[in-house]
């Protein structure tokens, strides 16, 4: 066996090599290794939630008047933990989270990052062993965000921060998800292409295994919750209805496959094409998805592997949100589908502007 056979490339490789080409600095690098250790610590967690009796719910509800799993809660603390220690992250915000938490810097170096994060993305499917995730976002600080808590004016430090946490994504550094599934497999971009990396549970390490990922220009695979169909717009029904004429698409018609994960409904978006949506409805208008830890971070990870991310009226990643859990209808995945989606829907009413 020839000695290239045997060289692997490790997330930690990656991440010095980035350094060196100049695409990130050492303190993002650092703040990424510290994603990386706490979506290896999640992914036991999942692994061992049923034996360890960690499944059912916690008995609290989060911002989102959503129930809280106990795995969301422990996530959530996870990740804190291994970004508040790193010292280089200023503020955080997550989806568990009511206000975006500051990292006191009387306990730590000076930050440099606004993280944000859904610890724990499709955690209703956790006690069912259907594939779960973690999705993050890395802003630059950009308000001068340094908390002292033992100072009198923490208030308006702390809202200084809630300005600081809530960009645009194109203010993005970097993105990515963790899939927990029947792999543990991490997915990144820091703006130059997207690289996949799965877990060596032997070793401990997330090894390259996708590099320079890129979504199909087209693929007839649509992943939408239908049970809200006679909900969505005019426009978005009509869409629906075009995917399942056989004569449209030369005697085929588009397949559905829905997971209720983003994670892993995206995923499988990224590799095969096609397109994931979650429209607005009558019931939500704006739809159920977060633009900042969810939505923006997504179509970042998209756009660089060729694809588009979109509300049907608007780029996702020019929407600067006007608070940290703002709701965006989201329709991603290859650029023929997503174009497709928005001939249907781009003169509707804007959900986002409506809100």
């Amino acid at each position: 066996m020839a000695a290239e056979d045997l060289t692997v490339k490790t997330l930690t490789t990656w991440v010095l090599q980035q350094e060196r080409a100049g695409k990130i600095d050492n303190e993002l690098g650092v703040v990424i290794s510290s994603i990386a250790l706490a979506c290896k610590q999640i992914a036991t967690l999942v692994n061992r939630s049923g034996i360890s009796n960690l499944t059912g719910l916690a008995g609290a509800e989060n911002v989102q008047g959503e129930d809280q799993k106990k795995l969301d809660v422990i996530s959530n603390d996870v990740f804190k933990a291994c970004l508040a220690g790193t010292g280089r992250t200023t503020v955080m915000a997550s989806e568990e989270e009511d206000l975006p938490v500051p990292v006191d810097v009387t306990e730590t170096d000076s930050g440099n990052y606004v993280v944000v994060f859904d610890p724990l993305d499709g955690s209703s499917n956790i006690d069912a062993g259907i594939s779960v995730g973690s999705i993050w976002g890395i802003f630059a600080e950009s308000d001068g965000c340094q908390i002292d808590m033992e100072s009198d004016d923490v208030e308006s430090q702390i809202n200084k921060c809630v300005q600081s946490s809530t960009q645009a994504g194109t203010g993005l550094l970097s993105s990515g998800y963790c899939l927990y599934s029947s792999a543990s497999i991490l997915v990144l971009t820091v703006g130059d292409g997207v690289y996949g990396f799965t877990l060596d549970p032997l070793v401990g390490e997330f090894i390259l295994t996708h590099p320079r990922m890129r979504v199909p220009k087209a693929g007839k695979i649509y992943s939408f919750n239908e049970g809200n169909a006679d909900l969505w717009s005019p426009g978005t029904q009509a869409y629906m209805q075009s995917l399942k004429k056989p004569d449209l698409w030369g005697g085929k018609p588009y397949s559905a496959r829905y997971i209720g994960s983003l994670v892993g409904d995206f995923h499988r978006t990224l590799l095969y094409g096609g397109i994931y949506g979650y429209p607005g409805d009558a019931k939500n208008p704006a739809g159920k998805l977060r633009l900042l830890y969810e939505c923006a971070p997504m179509s970042f990870i998209m756009e660089q592997a060729g694809g588009k991310g979109s509300t049907g009226q608007e780029r996702v990643m020019e929407i600067a949100p006007t608070g940290v859990h703002q709701r965006v209808p989201l329709f991603v995945g290859s650029p023929d589908e997503v174009d497709y989606l928005c001939s249907f829907v781009k003169d509707e009413p804007s959900p986002v502007a409506r809100k």
